[in-house]
């Protein structure tokens, strides 16, 4: 039953978002939540279901919790995604927002400069824009 796990996993438009977002580079919580604009807590469950479906690992990484994709993963993973969202024109262009977020949070240096540590509380100090 672990494909069902899997398709439920990513059977979701924000864990779709997530998992491209990781085929792009690790990510920690709070790089997620700017690039999504969506609640700490919403990220982390969306993580903790893709973590159960196997689809997403976490290490540390000095201070931060680090997430990606495993590299076990990856290829069949990244075929996919491809087949299933070759024709989806929405997706793409939400995914090329999300790039550029993703640009802008890596030069605001996000984690370094607005992420409290792992382990010290909530892992992001980042209001969510809803």
């Amino acid at each position: 039953m672990e494909s069902v796990k899997v398709f439920k996993a990513l059977g979701d438009p924000t864990r779709l978002r997530i998992i491209r977002l990781l085929f792009e580079r690790p990510l920690c919580v709070c790089e997620l939540v700017f690039v999504l604009k969506m609640e700490q807590s919403r990220v982390s469950h969306h993580l903790q279901i893709l973590r159960e479906a196997g689809l997403v690992e976490d290490k540390r990484e000095g201070r931060w919790m680090i997430y990606g994709i495993p590299a076990g993963r990856r290829e069949g993973l990244d075929a996919l995604l491809k087949v299933a969202l070759r024709d989806d024109r929405e997706s793409y262009r939400t995914f090329r927002r999300d790039l550029a977020e993703l640009d802008i949070c890596l030069q605001e240096d996000v984690r370094g400069k607005k992420c409290a540590p792992a382990g010290a509380g909530a892992e992001t100090a980042i209001p969510a824009k809803e």
